[in-house]
């Protein structure tokens, strides 16, 4: 469990801690100082970009960022101009942003910074994505891809990992900021033993391997993918039977996490509707919008279609009960004002 080889040329490094350790461990491990004239782009359409450019500045990390308004997604031609406008070593990017839901196109933005300049590394945070959506990290260009062991493959958490090409870490992994971090160090200590260096997070990692078999079992990336499908599809069918629509267009959204704009209705307490339903054991997100007062559902995890429907109908008693006429009326989010930044 403690090493293992993915496509050829690639090596898996885990890291204690949460995906944003691994996150970090990468961006402060491989990319130089700027005396050595590495920079690294980021490309962020939510919190988990920013949170990448955050990393760049506490490092003193040579980097830009291109920002996106939380519903769009980046494209390659927009990545191209960047990258045509100045040199860069790196461009980071996520694959798939929780803050609205977002699916970004890490395939096509890959291969056209490959067809770019060859050289550039490409670190993708697919802490969402990974383990659902099909990745292939040679095909796609992507040099350092980071998931977490608490998400689609469904064990629990308590440490994350980085696929890494090799080749790159051996030559890049030399500008570790950090011991504990240090993503190259992990690597060749863990194949050379088969231990952490600090204490391993044996729990989650016994964990993992059982996640690992029944995801096999299930049928694999392609299955998991179905069936977190056909949860979206059925929670974006009842909502909208209310009278909730998808606040990502059709082509952005991915099946992850959905997002849904607050009802235009004075009845509506989110507070309480949020309470109501962790009383009944089913925990929504609040909002991380910045332009909109909103909530977010995921249909990730032990999740079922049935799961969906006890869930909407539960939603469903809950607005009656608090006098929210439905169908609802959506707020205009270019017209509304936040209110809901200090909740949760």
């Amino acid at each position: 469990m403690a090493h293992t080889s993915m496509a050829k040329g690639y090596e898996c490094a885990i890291i204690q801690g949460s995906g944003t350790f691994a996150v970090e461990s990468v961006v402060s491990s491989v990319v130089g100082s700027p005396e050595s004239g590495d920079r690294l782009l980021v490309v962020s359409n939510g919190a988990y970009g920013k949170r990448m450019a955050k990393m760049c500045e506490i490092y003193g990390i040579a980097h830009d960022v291109i920002s996106y308004e939380e519903t769009d997604g980046p494209t390659p031609a927009d990545i191209r101009k960047a990258l045509s406008s100045k040199k860069y070593s790196h461009v980071g990017v996520i694959h798939h942003e929780t803050t609205a839901g977002t699916l970004n196109p890490i395939k096509a933005i890959g291969n056209d910074i490959r067809d770019f300049d060859p050289s550039i590394t490409v670190i993708v945070d697919s802490m969402s994505g990974f383990g659902a959506y099909d990745v292939d990290v040679h095909a796609d260009n992507v040099h350092y891809l980071v998931s977490s062991a608490n998400k689609n493959i469904e064990g629990i958490p308590g440490f994350a990992f980085a696929i890494c090409n090799w080749e790159r870490l051996e030559k890049q992994g030399k500008n570790a900021r950090t011991l504990s971090l240090d993503l190259l160090d992990q690597t060749k200590a863990m194949n050379a033993n088969g231990q952490f260096r600090f204490t391993p997070p044996t729990h989650s990692l016994l964990a993992f391997a059982q996640a690992l078999v029944e995801h096999k079992a299930e049928g694999g990336q392609p299955a998991r993918l179905a069936r977190y499908t056909a949860n979206f599809e059925t929670l974006k069918t009842g909502m909208q039977e209310m009278g909730f629509e998808m606040y990502l267009p059709a082509d952005k959204q991915g099946v992850i996490i959905s997002t849904f704009l607050f009802p235009d209705d004075p009845n509506f307490d989110f507070p309480r509707l949020y309470q109501s339903l962790s009383d009944r054991g089913m925990v929504i997100y609040p909002g991380k919008l910045t332009k909109a007062d909103c909530f977010r559902i995921g249909t990730i995890g032990q999740l079922y279609p049935y799961d969906l429907q006890n869930l909407l109908a539960t939603f469903k008693e809950i607005l009656l009960d608090m006098g929210v006429k439905l169908p609802v009326r959506q707020i205009d989010p270019d017209k509304a004002p936040n209110k809901m930044t200090s909740f949760a």
